[in-house]
Protein backbone atom coordinates (compact mmCIF):
# COMPACT_ATOMS: atom_id res chain seq x y z
CA UNK A 1 0.00 0.00 0.00
CA UNK A 2 3.01 2.37 0.68
CA UNK A 3 4.41 1.27 -2.49
CA UNK A 4 1.16 2.25 -4.17
CA UNK A 5 1.06 5.81 -2.60
CA UNK A 6 4.85 6.66 -3.18
CA UNK A 7 4.76 5.46 -7.24
CA UNK A 8 1.18 7.16 -6.84
CA UNK A 9 3.04 10.25 -5.69
CA UNK A 10 6.07 10.13 -8.24
CA UNK A 11 3.27 10.40 -11.07
CA UNK A 12 1.48 13.33 -10.00
CA UNK A 13 4.84 15.11 -9.18
CA UNK A 14 6.09 14.13 -12.64
CA UNK A 15 3.23 15.57 -13.99
CA UNK A 16 3.15 18.86 -12.08
CA UNK A 17 7.00 19.22 -12.69
CA UNK A 18 6.17 18.74 -16.53
CA UNK A 19 3.19 20.59 -17.17
CA UNK A 20 4.98 23.68 -15.13
CA UNK A 21 7.88 23.07 -17.53
CA UNK A 22 5.70 22.97 -20.51
CA UNK A 23 4.28 26.62 -20.07
CA UNK A 24 7.79 27.85 -19.87
CA UNK A 25 9.01 26.58 -23.17
CA UNK A 26 8.60 28.45 -26.29
CA UNK A 27 6.52 25.16 -27.85
CA UNK A 28 3.51 26.24 -25.00
CA UNK A 29 3.29 30.17 -27.00
CA UNK A 30 1.51 27.73 -30.21
CA UNK A 31 -1.00 26.25 -27.37
CA UNK A 32 -2.38 29.83 -25.88
CA UNK A 33 -2.07 30.93 -29.63
CA UNK A 34 -4.72 28.31 -30.61
CA UNK A 35 -6.77 29.25 -27.11
CA UNK A 36 -6.49 33.06 -27.75
CA UNK A 37 -7.91 32.70 -31.55
CA UNK A 38 -10.72 30.55 -30.28
CA UNK A 39 -11.56 32.97 -27.40
CA UNK A 40 -11.40 36.35 -29.32
CA UNK A 41 -12.46 35.22 -33.09
CA UNK A 42 -15.19 32.19 -32.51
CA UNK A 43 -16.56 32.46 -29.00
CA UNK A 44 -18.04 35.67 -30.01
CA UNK A 45 -19.77 33.90 -32.69
CA UNK A 46 -20.89 31.19 -30.42
CA UNK A 47 -21.91 33.93 -27.83
CA UNK A 48 -23.92 35.65 -30.77
CA UNK A 49 -26.28 32.68 -31.89
CA UNK A 50 -26.35 31.67 -28.50
CA UNK A 51 -24.24 28.10 -29.16
CA UNK A 52 -22.67 28.53 -25.44
CA UNK A 53 -23.66 29.19 -21.99
CA UNK A 54 -22.37 31.64 -19.70
CA UNK A 55 -20.79 28.75 -17.77
CA UNK A 56 -18.69 27.80 -20.73
CA UNK A 57 -17.86 31.60 -21.44
CA UNK A 58 -16.25 31.80 -17.89
CA UNK A 59 -13.93 28.40 -17.96
CA UNK A 60 -12.25 30.00 -20.75
CA UNK A 61 -11.33 32.79 -19.26
CA UNK A 62 -10.12 31.10 -15.85
CA UNK A 63 -8.03 28.47 -17.99
CA UNK A 64 -6.31 31.17 -19.54
CA UNK A 65 -5.56 33.04 -16.08
CA UNK A 66 -4.95 29.45 -14.92
CA UNK A 67 -1.80 28.87 -17.25
CA UNK A 68 -0.86 32.10 -15.98
CA UNK A 69 0.05 30.63 -13.01
CA UNK A 70 2.78 28.46 -14.39
CA UNK A 71 4.36 30.86 -16.69
CA UNK A 72 6.62 31.91 -14.04
CA UNK A 73 9.27 30.50 -11.44
CA UNK A 74 9.65 33.75 -9.56
CA UNK A 75 7.81 33.25 -6.21
CA UNK A 76 6.07 36.44 -5.96
CA UNK A 77 4.66 36.13 -9.36
CA UNK A 78 3.28 32.76 -8.63
CA UNK A 79 1.74 33.96 -5.36
CA UNK A 80 0.01 36.48 -6.70
CA UNK A 81 -0.97 35.02 -9.97
CA UNK A 82 -2.27 31.93 -7.55
CA UNK A 83 -4.08 34.69 -5.21
CA UNK A 84 -5.46 36.56 -8.66
CA UNK A 85 -6.68 32.87 -9.93
CA UNK A 86 -8.55 31.44 -6.99
CA UNK A 87 -10.48 35.40 -6.16
CA UNK A 88 -11.37 35.12 -10.01
CA UNK A 89 -12.60 31.74 -9.51
CA UNK A 90 -14.45 32.39 -6.21
CA UNK A 91 -16.54 35.27 -7.23
CA UNK A 92 -17.30 33.38 -10.62
CA UNK A 93 -18.75 30.29 -8.20
CA UNK A 94 -20.61 33.23 -5.69
CA UNK A 95 -21.99 34.55 -9.34
CA UNK A 96 -23.50 31.46 -10.23
CA UNK A 97 -24.73 30.79 -6.89
CA UNK A 98 -28.15 31.85 -5.07
CA UNK A 99 -26.25 34.67 -3.19
CA UNK A 100 -28.05 37.65 -4.13
CA UNK A 101 -25.32 39.92 -4.40
CA UNK A 102 -24.09 41.11 -7.55
CA UNK A 103 -20.31 39.90 -8.00
CA UNK A 104 -19.67 40.42 -11.83
CA UNK A 105 -18.54 44.10 -11.61
CA UNK A 106 -15.99 42.59 -9.25
CA UNK A 107 -14.96 40.08 -11.05
CA UNK A 108 -14.62 42.02 -14.32
CA UNK A 109 -11.72 43.94 -12.08
CA UNK A 110 -10.27 40.96 -10.99
CA UNK A 111 -10.48 39.80 -14.46
CA UNK A 112 -8.59 42.86 -15.98
CA UNK A 113 -5.92 42.62 -12.90
CA UNK A 114 -5.38 38.77 -14.18
CA UNK A 115 -5.25 39.59 -17.85
CA UNK A 116 -2.29 42.77 -16.60
CA UNK A 117 -0.44 40.07 -14.86
CA UNK A 118 -0.61 37.54 -17.69
CA UNK A 119 0.54 40.35 -20.63
CA UNK A 120 3.27 41.03 -18.34
CA UNK A 121 4.50 37.69 -17.87
CA UNK A 122 4.17 37.19 -21.37
CA UNK A 123 6.33 39.76 -22.20
CA UNK A 124 8.71 38.14 -19.79
CA UNK A 125 8.62 34.98 -22.00
CA UNK A 126 8.87 36.80 -25.55
CA UNK A 127 12.04 38.29 -24.79
CA UNK A 128 13.43 36.15 -22.47
CA UNK A 129 17.45 35.09 -23.48
CA UNK A 130 17.14 37.33 -26.50
CA UNK A 131 16.42 34.81 -28.75
CA UNK A 132 14.58 35.07 -31.79
CA UNK A 133 12.42 32.21 -33.88
CA UNK A 134 9.16 31.03 -35.02
CA UNK A 135 7.86 30.64 -31.62
CA UNK A 136 8.60 34.11 -30.57
CA UNK A 137 6.86 35.81 -33.52
CA UNK A 138 3.45 33.36 -32.18
CA UNK A 139 4.34 35.02 -28.77
CA UNK A 140 3.68 38.39 -29.95
CA UNK A 141 0.98 37.58 -31.66
CA UNK A 142 -0.54 36.04 -28.44
CA UNK A 143 0.35 39.43 -26.62
CA UNK A 144 -1.00 41.46 -29.29
CA UNK A 145 -4.69 39.60 -28.59
CA UNK A 146 -4.89 39.56 -24.88
CA UNK A 147 -4.09 43.46 -25.28
CA UNK A 148 -7.64 42.99 -27.23
CA UNK A 149 -9.06 41.00 -24.56
CA UNK A 150 -8.26 43.39 -21.67
CA UNK A 151 -9.58 46.40 -23.52
CA UNK A 152 -12.96 44.32 -23.71
CA UNK A 153 -12.63 43.78 -20.21
CA UNK A 154 -11.89 47.76 -19.47
CA UNK A 155 -14.84 48.70 -21.59
CA UNK A 156 -17.64 46.42 -20.16
CA UNK A 157 -16.38 47.64 -16.48
CA UNK A 158 -16.47 51.26 -17.97
CA UNK A 159 -20.51 50.20 -19.18
CA UNK A 160 -21.02 48.84 -15.46
CA UNK A 161 -19.69 51.69 -13.56
CA UNK A 162 -21.38 54.79 -16.08
CA UNK A 163 -24.16 52.94 -17.41
CA UNK A 164 -22.67 54.09 -20.90
CA UNK A 165 -19.52 53.60 -23.37
CA UNK A 166 -20.06 52.43 -26.19
CA UNK A 167 -23.04 53.48 -28.55
CA UNK A 168 -24.42 52.73 -32.35
CA UNK A 169 -26.05 49.31 -32.94
CA UNK A 170 -25.76 47.69 -30.34
CA UNK A 171 -27.82 47.13 -27.46
CA UNK A 172 -25.83 46.22 -24.08
CA UNK A 173 -27.09 43.78 -21.42
CA UNK A 174 -23.95 43.68 -18.62
CA UNK A 175 -24.08 40.08 -18.89
CA UNK A 176 -21.38 37.70 -20.41
CA UNK A 177 -23.41 38.06 -23.60
CA UNK A 178 -22.29 41.68 -24.22
CA UNK A 179 -18.19 40.19 -24.50
CA UNK A 180 -18.90 39.84 -28.57
CA UNK A 181 -19.37 43.23 -28.73
CA UNK A 182 -17.04 44.46 -26.25
CA UNK A 183 -14.09 42.26 -28.07
CA UNK A 184 -14.96 43.63 -31.60
CA UNK A 185 -14.71 46.94 -30.68
CA UNK A 186 -11.68 46.34 -28.99
CA UNK A 187 -9.99 45.11 -32.07
CA UNK A 188 -11.62 47.50 -34.07
CA UNK A 189 -9.79 50.25 -32.12
CA UNK A 190 -6.58 48.02 -31.81
CA UNK A 191 -6.27 47.86 -35.34
CA UNK A 192 -6.99 51.20 -36.23
CA UNK A 193 -9.99 50.47 -38.73
CA UNK A 194 -12.78 52.11 -37.34
CA UNK A 195 -15.76 50.79 -39.06
CA UNK A 196 -18.24 53.63 -37.46
CA UNK A 197 -20.61 51.22 -36.90
CA UNK A 198 -20.03 50.78 -32.91
CA UNK A 199 -18.17 53.94 -31.65
CA UNK A 200 -17.50 55.44 -28.13
CA UNK A 201 -19.99 57.81 -26.52
CA UNK A 202 -18.13 58.07 -23.26
CA UNK A 203 -15.28 60.17 -22.60
CA UNK A 204 -13.12 56.84 -20.36
CA UNK A 205 -14.29 55.19 -23.46
CA UNK A 206 -13.09 57.41 -25.82
CA UNK A 207 -9.68 57.77 -23.84
CA UNK A 208 -9.79 53.96 -23.86
CA UNK A 209 -10.07 53.98 -27.49
CA UNK A 210 -7.57 56.39 -28.66
CA UNK A 211 -4.96 54.23 -25.80
CA UNK A 212 -5.64 51.08 -27.77
CA UNK A 213 -5.65 52.72 -31.03
CA UNK A 214 -2.03 54.17 -30.06
CA UNK A 215 -0.99 50.83 -28.81
CA UNK A 216 -2.12 49.20 -32.23
CA UNK A 217 0.52 51.37 -33.90
CA UNK A 218 3.28 51.57 -31.39
CA UNK A 219 3.35 47.45 -30.37
CA UNK A 220 4.54 45.96 -34.03
CA UNK A 221 7.01 49.04 -34.27
CA UNK A 222 8.56 48.13 -30.85
CA UNK A 223 8.10 44.55 -31.27
CA UNK A 224 10.05 44.21 -34.32
CA UNK A 225 12.64 46.62 -33.45
CA UNK A 226 13.22 44.84 -30.42
CA UNK A 227 13.09 41.34 -32.34
CA UNK A 228 15.45 42.12 -34.78
CA UNK A 229 17.88 44.31 -31.86
CA UNK A 230 17.86 40.60 -30.19
CA UNK A 231 18.52 38.56 -33.73
CA UNK A 232 22.08 40.97 -34.34
CA UNK A 233 22.54 40.85 -30.74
Amino acid sequence: MNQFVKRRGRQVKYAFNSFTNYWLTDASFVVLLLILLFTVFVLPILIEYGHVQALFVNTVFLFLFFTGIWSSRNRILVVLTTVLFMTQLGLRILRFSDYDFEFYLAERIVGVLNMIVFIILNIRLLFRNHEVNIYRIIGAINVYLLVAILGSFLFEIIYLTTGSGIGGEVKLEGLDKDFALYIYFSLVSLTTVGFGDLYPIQVMAKMLSVFLSTIGILYPAVVIARLVSASNS
